[in-house]
C-alpha cells in the first residue's frame, strides 16, 4: 500500500484570508488594535495605499506601518497599545489623507435592543438600525447597522470610499442577522449603501438602507446620512388637545392631497413642503377642513405610483425637500389648527432590485413561497408578516412617522389585500392558512399589534383602514375581538352612491335602494365616507364627468352629491380637485386645473364646499352621532317614483336637522315631509342657490311645520325640493 504524506511546509492561512476573499464576517478579528503574544498590534487594510504613518496622541514622530502582505495590509507591533483615538495618515491615489481607524470602534449594539428586533416587538428599530451620525469616545462619524442574516460579508460601500467593497466590511452581531460598522469622519449627506456577499450562492449585490432616513433624487438610489432633526416644534398644545380630544363625536372632514400635483411652478418644478405650508394651508382653512391627507410622501422611485410602492419606509421623499421641511409643514398645520394624516403603504413592496426585494440574496422582507410572494394586481412583493424581523420594521416605520414627524395618524392602504391570501388569486395560485382558510392569520396579527402600539403610543392619532370588504370589526377594539383601527372607509356607499348617481334621472328610481341599503349596516364600523383620488383615475372620469345630462345637470348633480356625502352619517373625505369641478381625470404629472375658477360653475362648486364644511363643523347634529345610529332617522326613504330622498339628524341633545334630496331635474312644490316638531323651520343651505350655480328655486325666508302627524311624526312639513338639488333645514 503506498502511503501519501501531506506535505510538513503548508504555509498556514494568514490571519486576514478570508478578508482578502471578500468573506469575512469578523473584520475586527483580524484588523484594527488587539493585544498579542510578546506585545501589540495594530493591522490596516487599504488596497489602495503606497504607505501608512500611525499618528498616536502625544507622540514626538509618526510610526511607519509595514507592509505585510503585497494586497494591502499594513501593521504596526509595539510593546503597548498607543492612547486612542489614534489617526492614520494614508499615502497614496496622488495625495494623503488623515482618518481614524473605523477598527478602532467596536459594535456598541444593545442586546436588548436585538434581542426585542428579533421578537418582532423593537417598535422603534429606526434607532437601532440604519445609519446615524454620531460621536464614540470623543471622535465624530457614523454608525451603520443593517438586517442581513443570510449574508456571509456586508460592507458600507460610498462616495467615501470609491464604493469599493473590500474597504469596510461590517460585523456580525450573531443570531440576530445585524451587522454594524462605525465609520469616523462622515459628515451628514454622504452618500452609502451595502455591499452584501450571499452566504449560499456567493453572488454579490449592492442594496440600499432599508432604514434609510434619506435619499438621493430619483433617479438615484443611494441612501443620505441623515443630519440630527433641527427643527424646534411648536405644536405642544396641538398634541395635548389631540390626547384629551373625543373624536367619535367630533367633526372630521378631510382634504386628500397629492403633494405633488396640487399646485405646480410654472416650469413644473414641484412646490416644496414650505411652500405647500404658505399657500395649502390657508386654503384648506379658507374650505373649512379639518385635516389634510397626504397620499404617500414616503421615498419611491417611480412618480406614477403616486408613491404607493414605497423603497424608503423611514424618509420624506426628497422631491419636496429635506426631513425638517415636512416637520415645518406639520408644524404650521397643528399651529393653525388643521390634522395630518400620512397614507401609508405595509400590504406591499415593488421589486426593484436596489431596494427590499431579495435583500440578502434571499426572500428575506418577502416568502419564498411564489403562492405567497407575489401580488398579482401590483407586480409588487407581499411582505413576509409572519417574519418578526420584518414585523419589527412595518411596526418601527409606523412609529416613525408618528414619532418623528407628529403626523396625527395613518391611513393604511390595501388592508383586504392583507388580510386575504387570495386576494385577487385564482384557486390554485394560493397556500390556506394552518387551518385550511383564506385569512392571512400573521396579518391580522400584525395589524392588530399595529393599532394597539399607536393607540397607545399616539394619544388621539387615528388609524383609518381602506378596507372593501365585509370583515367584520375593522373598527373596533383588538380586545373585543376587532382589528383595532380608528375608522374605515366606506367603500359600499361610495360605489352604491356613484352607480346610482350615473343613471340617467328618468331611470334613478329603479334604483333607490343604492342609497337606502347602506343604513342596514351603516353603524357596524365607524366609517369614513370617502371620494378619493381612486374613483377619478383610471379612465373612470372625473366627478362631474360620471354624472349625467347637460353642463348645468352635471354641476348640480355633483353638488347634491356632495351635500349627500356631508349630511350623511359618518366622517368626510374628499380628494384633491372635487372642489374645483375638475372636468378631466386627474393626472399626477401636472397640477389642477386652477383657471376653471374664473368659471361660475367651478366658483360656486367651491363656495358650495366651504359652507358645507362650515354647517358640518358648526352644527352637531351633523357630526356628533356619526357612528350611532340614534344620530339619524328616515324622514321618507320610499318615494323612489320621484327619486326624493330625506332624513334627520340628530346631535346628543336631541336637536335636529332635515335634510331633502331630490334626485330628478323635476321641481317639487309643496313636498310633504314629516318632522319631529311643529313651528317654524329655516333653510340653512340649498344646493341650488344662485350662489352655487343654480336655480335659485327655494323656501324663502322660512316655513312652518303644522301638528299634523306625517310618517309616523308628530308634525309636518310642506316645502319646495328645487331640481337635482339638497336642502337642509333646521327648527327655528
Amino acid at each position: 500500500m503506498k502511503i501519501q504524506r501531506q506535505p510538513a511546509d503548508r504555509p498556514a492561512a494568514k490571519p486576514w484570508s478570508r478578508l482578502l476573499a471578500g468573506r469575512e464576517h469578523d473584520p475586527f478579528a483580524c484588523l484594527g488594535p488587539a493585544l498579542e503574544a510578546g506585545g501589540a498590534r495594530i493591522r490596516v487594510f487599504r488596497p489602495d495605499a503606497v504607505a501608512i504613518h500611525l499618528e498616536q496622541p502625544g507622540a514626538g514622530a509618526d510610526e511607519v506601518m509595514v507592509r505585510v502582505d503585497p494586497a494591502g495590509v499594513f501593521e504596526w507591533r509595539g510593546a503597548a497599545l498607543p492612547a486612542e483615538p489614534y489617526c492614520l495618515r494614508i499615502e497614496g491615489g496622488g495625495g494623503s489623507r488623515r482618518l481614524h481607524d473605523p477598527y478602532a470602534f467596536a459594535p456598541t449594539a444593545s442586546g436588548h435592543d436585538l434581542y426585542l428586533f428579533s421578537e418582532g416587538r423593537n417598535y422603534q428599530a429606526y434607532r437601532l438600525l440604519g445609519a446615524r451620525l454620531e460621536s464614540r469616545r470623543g471622535v465624530a462619524g457614523a454608525s451603520f447597522r443593517v438586517w442581513a442574516p443570510n449574508a456571509e460579508r456586508v460592507s458600507v460601500v460610498g462616495d467615501f470610499n470609491g464604493w469599493d467593497g473590500r474597504l469596510h466590511p461590517m460585523a456580525s452581531l450573531g443570531a440576530s442577522g445585524v451587522w454594524e460598522l462605525f465609520i469616523p469622519g462622515l459628515p451628514a449627506d454622504t452618500l452609502y449603501k451595502y455591499e452584501i456577499r450571499n452566504r449560499h450562492s456567493g453572488a454579490v449585490i449592492v442594496k440600499t438602507d432599508p432604514y434609510g432616513q434619506r435619499f438621493e433624487l430619483r433617479p438615484a438610489t443611494a441612501a443620505c446620512l441623515p443630519a440630527p432633526a433641527a427643527h424646534a416644534w411648536g405644536d405642544a398644545g396641538w398634541l395635548a388637545r389631540r390626547a384629551e380630544r373625543d373624536w367619535l363625536h367630533a367633526p372630521l372632514s378631510i382634504y386628500e392631497l397629492h403633494a405633488g400635483s396640487w399646485r405646480r411652478h410654472p416650469d413644473g418644478r414641484f412646490y416644496s413642503y414650505r411652500e405647500l405650508a404658505e399657500h395649502l394651508l390657508p386654503y384648506v382653512l379658507d374650505l373649512g377642513y379639518t385635516h389634510i391627507e397626504l397620499l404617500p410622501i414616503s421615498e419611491h422611485p417611480l412618480d406614477e405610483s403616486w408613491g404607493y410602492q414605497t423603497t424608503g419606509y423611514f424618509a420624506a421623499t426628497r422631491r419636496f425637500g429635506s426631513p425638517d421641511d415636512l416637520r415645518f409643514f406639520i408644524d404650521a398645520c397643528h399651529c393653525a389648527g388643521i390634522g395630518v394624516l400620512l397614507d401609508w403603504a405595509p400590504g406591499h413592496f415593488p421589486e426593484d432590485d436596489f431596494a427590499l426585494a431579495h435583500f440578502d440574496g434571499s426572500a428575506l422582507y418577502e416568502h419564498e413561497d411564489p403562492r405567497l410572494k407575489r401580488h398579482p394586481d401590483w407586480g409588487t412583493h407581499v411582505f413576509n408578516y409572519g417574519r418578526k424581523e420584518v414585523k419589527s420594521f412595518l411596526l418601527s416605520s409606523a412609529h416613525y412617522w408618528l414619532a418623528e414627524f407628529h403626523f396625527d395618524g395613518l391611513r393604511v392602504d390595501a388592508v383586504a389585500s392583507m388580510l386575504y391570501l387570495d386576494y385577487s388569486r385564482k384557486a390554485g395560485e394560493w397556500r390556506p392558512n394552518r387551518h385550511g382558510g383564506r385569512e392571512n392569520l400573521e396579518a391580522i396579527d400584525f395589524l392588530r399589534e399595529l393599532n394597539v402600539m399607536v393607540h397607545g403610543d399616539f394619544p388621539g392619532a387615528l388609524t383609518v383602514a381602506e378596507e372593501s370588504t365585509a370583515w367584520p370589526m375593522v373598527s373596533r377594539p383588538v380586545h373585543l375581538g376587532g382589528l383595532g383601527f380608528s375608522m374605515k372607509w366606506n367603500m359600499g356607499w361610495m360605489n352604491d352612491t356613484l352607480a346610482y348617481l350615473r343613471h340617467d334621472p328618468v331611470h334613478r328610481r329603479f334604483h333607490h335602494s343604492q342609497l337606502t341599503f347602506g343604513q342596514l349596516y351603516a353603524y357596524s364600523e365607524n366609517f369614513v365616507l370617502p371620494l378619493s383620488h381612486d374613483e377619478v383615475v383610471h379612465g373612470k372620469g372625473s366627478l362631474v364627468g360620471k354624472m349625467p345630462g347637460d353642463d348645468w345637470q352635471k354641476f348640480a348633480n355633483l353638488r347634491l352629491l356632495l351635500a349627500y356625502q356631508m349630511t350623511s352619517p359618518g366622517k368626510k373625505l374628499n380628494f384633491m380637485g372635487s372642489e374645483l369641478g375638475q372636468r378631466g381625470e386627474w393626472h399626477a404629472g401636472r397640477e389642477l386645473d386652477w383657471g376653471l375658477l374664473a368659471h361660475e360653475p367651478h366658483a360656486g362648486l367651491q363656495r358650495l364646499v366651504r359652507d358645507l364644511n362650515r354647517l358640518y363643523r358648526e352644527l352637531p347634529a351633523l357630526h356628533e352621532l356619526d357612528f350611532e345610529s340614534g344620530g339619524f332617522a328616515w324622514s321618507d326613504c320610499h318615494d323612489a317614483d320621484q327619486s326624493v330622498l330625506s332624513y334627520l339628524r340628530y346631535a346628543r341633545d336631541g336637536a335636529c336637522i332635515l335634510v331633502a334630496l331630490n334626485f330628478t331635474p323635476v321641481p317639487r312644490q309643496g313636498y310633504r315631509l314629516g318632522v319631529p316638531r311643529a313651528g317654524g323651520w329655516r333653510e340653512l343651505l340649498n344646493s341650488d342657490s344662485a350662489f352655487y350655480g343654480g336655480s335659485d328655486l327655494g323656501n324663502g325666508s322660512g316655513l312652518a311645520a303644522r301638528p299634523q302627524a306625517h310618517l309616523g311624526f308628530p308634525a309636518s312639513l310642506d316645502l319646495t325640493l328645487p331640481p337635482l338639488a339638497a336642502v337642509i333645514l333646521a327648527p327655528v
